[in-house]
């Protein structure tokens, strides 16, 4: 899944000149590999401060979520080689000098059960961790896995969540004042007024998950053959599509190509307080989840920095800086002024606890479910080929 548009970079700070740790002597050092913009250089600077002499940071920002998993795969490989296999690592000739990993990483949940799965990631310290107990139970369960990555009570805490959004409706004020209405719901994509209009992500768990929210169902439907309305509300909403697309859907938006965009809120956010023709609302039915987490790679060694991070982000001082410079949400609960934030973003950064309670994060579903999740999206998609 990939939550960055054409428009996300540089939406908080250039992390890349003020997160590197100071140089010098060799000394300790918490490297930690980070989602571009999702957390802002005034944040890691103050743990810098807090932290003992001697202690150097050095933040690696990257600007997809779909690198950082790579990346963690690669890591694994590198390290499961062994010199007979032959493999570079671009290290000096006779050294053995093992590839440099980071202590931390930031992964999007829909990475979770792959890098559980494929021994990519270690469980956290919980008992570390003393700020867990003030997350929702909500966020508890979503990280609590058993070893093939899905959620399970007795399983152990993969993750730690940091920010989190989710799938929303942008649209232009301008063409719906015409049309004398504005969207509430998924069931207003349907409208014969946005025939061709429309913008979807380019996702099968997106696409049939908000038809399957507005038919009154969950998103992690396990049983799409017993919905027998499903594939006929999928090909009418596909008449209203001009395109899909997960990354570049709000491009079109602002240039009026399209009245309507569905897509991620750290996308969409940031964007409308640059456009006022632009709009958002979160469909009052419920929506789809996401969120940022941090993530140990396989064998790092390094448990006290790591833990003193995450505890850092769970304050709730520090979780309302993360909310209000990222434009995203805080998995703890924090005390924010209204004022803190501009107009247009608060009502979804604020107060939005019914229709929260009402949506879902996109749980990993069975091999054979989620194929056939593919295969459904793939044939609605094909009759778009043959108009």
């Amino acid at each position: 899944m990939d939550r960055r548009s054409f428009l996300q970079g540089g939406t908080t700070l250039a992390l890349a000149q003020m997160l590197i740790g100071c140089s010098g002597n060799k000394q300790t050092t918490l490297n930690v590999q980070l989602l571009k913009g999702s957390i802002p250089g005034q944040v890691v600077d103050q743990f810098r401060r807090n932290l003992q002499k001697g202690v150097n940071l050095n933040f690696a920002p990257v600007e997809q979520l779909q690198s950082l998993f790579e990346e963690l795969q690669s890591w694994y490989n590198q390290s499961q080689a062994t010199p007979k296999q032959g493999l570079n690592f671009n290290l000096p000739l006779g050294s053995s000098q093992k590839p440099q990993i980071a202590d931390l990483v930031t992964l999007g949940d829909y990475w979770l059960k792959a890098s559980i799965e494929k021994k990519l990631i270690q469980p956290l310290e919980i008992e570390q961790l003393k700020q867990w107990n003030f997350l929702p139970q909500r966020w508890k369960e979503l990280v609590t896995r058993n070893d093939q990555g899905f959620q399970d009570a007795k399983g152990k805490v993969w993750a730690a969540p940091y920010r989190w959004g989710s799938t929303v409706i942008a649209y232009r004020r301008d063409k719906f004042q015409k049309l004398g209405w504005t969207p509430t719901d998924w069931s207003d994509l349907w409208r014969n007024e946005l025939h061709n209009r429309i913008s979807l992500l380019d996702l099968d768990r997106e696409v049939i998950g908000l038809v399957l929210k507005k038919l009154g169902k969950s998103y992690n439907t396990e049983n799409l053959e017993a919905i027998p309305s499903l594939e006929a509300e999928l090909k009418a909403l596909n008449q209203q599509v001009k395109f899909y697309d997960s990354t570049k859907y709000l491009e079109p938006l602002i240039l009026g190509d399209t009245w309507l965009a569905v897509g991620w809120s750290d996308d969409v956010l940031p964007v409308i307080t640059r456009y006022p023709q632009l709009a958002v609302v979160t469909p009052l039915s419920g929506t789809a989840l996401w969120t940022d987490v941090w993530v140990k790679p396989v064998g790092v060694k390094q448990e006290d920095l790591v833990n003193q991070w995450i505890n850092f982000c769970w304050e709730p001082n520090v979780a309302e800086q993360i909310l209000i410079l990222t434009k995203t949400n805080s998995p703890i609960s924090v005390k924010v002024k209204p004022s803190s934030i501009q107009e247009q973003l608060r009502n979804f950064l604020l107060n939005q606890d019914d229709i929260l309670v009402k949506s879902e994060f996109l749980l990993p579903l069975p091999l054979a479910v989620a194929n056939q999740y593919k295969s459904l999206f793939a044939k609605i998609k094909s009759y778009s080929n043959q108009i």
